[in-house]
C-alpha cells in the first residue's frame, strides 16, 4: 500500500520476514516521514533503520493492529477541502509538487477508465 499524506509518503508491505508475525514494514523515501508518522499517528513503529542503499532509505516494523489504529486516526484527522494545496502548506511547495506528478501520473487511469481486476481468490 502507498499512502500519501500531508506528513509524509509511506510504502507499507508485508515483507518475508514478517510473514506471520502480524507485522508490517513501513517504508519512507525520507527519514523525516517516518518520524512525523512515529510522533504524530505511530508511536509504537519500531526502530526506524536507514537502508541508504535500498529503494527507501529508511523503514521500521509495527504490528498491523497499531497500524490500523494510526489510519484510523489519520482519517480522523482530515480537515482540508484540497489534499495537495494542504501539503504544499504543510510540508512545502516542492513537495506537493512531487504529489502533483503522481496525481498527474495517476490521472491515466481515469483517461482510461480500464476494468478493475480481479484478485486471485475471487477467480477460483
Amino acid at each position: 500500500m502507498w499512502l500519501l499524506t500531508t506528513f509524509g509518503f509511506f510504502s507499507i508491505v508485508e515483507k518475508p520476514d514478517d510473514r506471520g508475525t502480524g507485522m508490517v514494514t513501513v517504508r519512507a523515501r525520507v527519514r523525516g516521514d517516518l518520524e512525523s508518522l512515529r510522533s504524530k499517528y505511530l508511536p509504537a513503529l519500531g526502530e526506524i533503520k536507514a537502508t541508504p542503499d535500498r529503494d527507501y532509505v529508511a523503514r521500521g516494523r509495527v504490528a498491523k493492529t497499531d497500524l490500523a489504529e494510526a489510519l484510523g486516526r489519520i482519517a480522523l484527522d482530515i480537515d482540508y477541502p484540497n489534499f495537495k494545496s494542504e501539503v504544499a502548506q504543510r510540508m512545502g511547495y516542492a513537495r506537493e509538487q512531487v504529489y502533483d506528478d503522481v496525481w498527474e501520473t495517476l490521472a491515466v487511469l481515469q483517461e482510461r477508465q480500464e476494468p478493475a481486476r480481479q484478485n486471485k481468490e475471487s477467480k477460483a
